[in-house]
């Protein structure tokens, strides 16, 4: 699905604002009928544009305040190597985003912990006991000035 109208934007819009309106309230929103909208919305599904909806918590009230960014490069690159890594940081919950990058670090990795010490109960597991695991680079958040997983949307 490459082709979006201007309904489609106002749908992706509208849900990347707020994903819990109802289908009533979306279409509402949209201007059109509920049965369009929901139709669209699925297809839309359908078609992996929309990859899946999910609220977003704040890891200050729920005690996972620290942010973490870290740059790690492997000392064996081979795409077993690459890969085995990938997957053993995909499996810790505490890992938000995982990102394969060139050139510079292998992986990017986010972070998001409760503490010193629970960061660093996660370098051990993650980084520390693996001995492909060459250089660790940390970047600790000290202000979150923006965060928004929005994506621009293309003009129909």
């Amino acid at each position: 699905m490459n082709e979006f109208d201007v309904i489609d934007i106002r749908l992706l819009d509208a849900l990347q604002t707020d994903a819990s309106l109802s289908n009533q309230d979306l279409a509402a929103r949209v201007a059109v009928s509920p049965a369009t909208c929901l139709r669209r919305v699925k297809r839309l599904v359908e078609a992996g544009i929309i990859e899946r909806r999910v609220a977003l918590l704040s890891p200050e009230k729920l005690g996972a305040g620290l942010s973490v960014i870290l740059e790690i490069t492997l000392d064996r690159q081979g795409a077993e190597h690459l890969d085995a890594f990938e997957a053993r940081a995909v499996l810790e919950a505490a890992v938000q985003q995982c990102w394969r990058v060139s050139p510079g670090p292998d992986f990017v990795l986010v972070v998001q912990v409760a503490d010193m010490p629970a960061y660093h109960a996660l370098t051990q597991r993650l980084l520390t006991q693996d001995a492909n695991v060459r250089n660790i680079k940390a970047f600790f958040s000290v202000k979150r000035a923006k965060f928004d997983p929005r994506i621009g949307l293309p003009t129909p």
